[in-house]
């Protein structure tokens, strides 16, 4: 254990825990139970309040760095709890800090707050009907991957705290994360930003939490020790062959032939290159754009992917092989073509000692059967940059009604995505925890 996690684990006398967070109190023994059932009692007093508040969110989704009108709810909101609130941090961040009654460690939770352009196809009586721009075009937007969720849970467990700070050893600090999802082209935002903007300093926590609502059954937590989710990169090849008639090709260099080479070489990347034993990983390529007419080769064709690894070495092999390979395809067939490979996501890795203490809350929040064990996501989340500065755990809370399927519920970025609010207060309610002083 690093000696980081076991100072805040040891000061955290009596923990209370919800799926986004672990908070010291200051309790003896004996108090625990009674502290349970007085934390169950104000979740259930917040449950409606909890609901309508994700309605809100839902039916007034806001694109990545542009959540305003959320920013201002969740400010106003924890204000009137009493909070020091910041906000406009990584242009609509809100940060807000709870203070105890006693001397304590700080703990961060941390909620996403965008939308995606998405328009939303469930018949729901607050579904969204907002329609934006991005990247130029007129979409409708959508909370398809549940950061309203996220949000609304958050400030349950803000309200919650509230009103046993008396109780409260140390401090907690309320992370409200814009553009998890991605700034806009020429713009900067998410996590990094918010670090860049100092949001674990002044006062720095000793660890961090988030939560992802998932597809699975309602009311189970999931959760990994270790890699949990992929580090994402973003792939950009351009091709540059020479334009000519689409009748005369022996005339110039098909840069779409070229393109077509190169994206079937990078897929012997991960099938025939690299190690698979030792961490999985993808090379995709999902868009390409070339040419304006059927009968003109054109000049140039350019191609977009994703990168997705769980291994730092493996990481770099596969950008080296990628770049290479780009490049020499391109060549045998006397084009040219570079690979741009820009890190996105850095991976989310939970800390092994933390996740082996915080797994009998859990279990006790949820009840020992609905607390599992995950596969490794490919999905990325940039909660990892967070990770990267202190010792963090995430995990995923399922939102799939008990009467569907799960395994052929839509997944998260669908406009079919829908989440079970009966599961919610379970993000919220906590169980209690002795730290056994390891």
């Amino acid at each position: 254990m690093s000696d980081a996690v076991k100072a805040a684990l040891n000061a955290l006398n009596a923990k209370l825990v919800s799926v986004s967070l672990v908070l010291g109190l200051a309790t003896c023994p004996g108090q625990a139970e009674d502290l349970g059932a007085e934390v169950a009692r104000r979740t259930e007093q917040g449950r409606t309040r909890l609901i309508e508040t994700r309605r809100t969110l839902h039916q007034h989704p806001e694109l990545s760095n542009r959540e305003y009108a959320t920013a201002k709810l969740i400010a106003e909101r924890l204000a009137r709890l009493g909070m020091s609130v910041r906000s406009g941090v990584a242009h609509t961040g809100v940060v807000a800090l709870l203070r105890g009654a006693k001397p304590g460690p700080v703990v961060a939770l941390r909620a996403d707050m965008d939308a995606l352009p998405v328009t939303e196809l469930v018949d729901l009586p607050f579904a969204s009907k907002v329609r934006s721009e991005h990247r130029g075009e007129q979409t409708g937007v959508m909370h398809a991957c549940g950061h309203d969720a996220h949000v609304a849970i958050l400030l349950g467990v803000a309200e919650v705290l509230a009103g046993m700070k008396s109780k409260i050893r140390g401090s907690v600090k309320f992370i409200f994360q814009p553009a998890e999802e991605g700034a806009p082209q020429g713009e900067q935002g998410g996590a990094r930003l918010m670090l860049q903007e100092g949001v674990l300093a002044d006062p720095a926590p000793a660890v961090i939490f988030g939560l992802h609502v998932w597809p699975e059954p309602s009311g189970t937590i999931g959760y990994r020790s270790g890699p949990a989710m992929a580090a994402s990169d973003n792939l950009e090849i351009v091709v540059t062959g020479k334009q000519t008639h689409g009748a005369l090709p022996w005339g110039g260099v098909d840069p779409i032939v070229v393109a077509s080479q190169i994206v079937l070489a990078l897929q012997t990347i991960t099938s025939r290159q690299v190690d698979l034993t030792e961490a999985p990983a993808i090379v995709t390529i999902g868009s390409i754009h070339g040419g304006n007419r059927g009968n003109i080769i054109p000049e140039t064709v350019t191609l977009e992917g994703t990168i997705r690894t769980f291994d730092e070495l493996v990481r770099g092999e596969i950008h080296e092989r990628t770049r290479r390979t780009t490049e020499l395809v391109a060549r045998s067939s006397g084009a040219s073509a570079s690979a741009k490979i820009i890190a996105n996501n850095p991976g989310v890795r939970n800390d092994p000692a933390l996740t082996r203490q915080m797994l009998p809350t859990l279990r006790r929040v949820a009840g020992a059967a609905n607390v599992r064990p995950g596969r490794l996501s490919t999905a990325s989340e940039d909660f990892g940059d967070y990770q990267r500065k202190v010792p963090g755990l995430f995990v995923f809370l399922g939102i799939v009604p008990k009467d569907k399927d799960a395994g052929s519920a839509p997944r998260n970025h669908s406009p079919w995505f829908f989440v079970d609010e009966a599961a919610l207060p379970l993000g919220v309610r906590p169980g209690t925890h002795r730290a056994e002083g390891n």
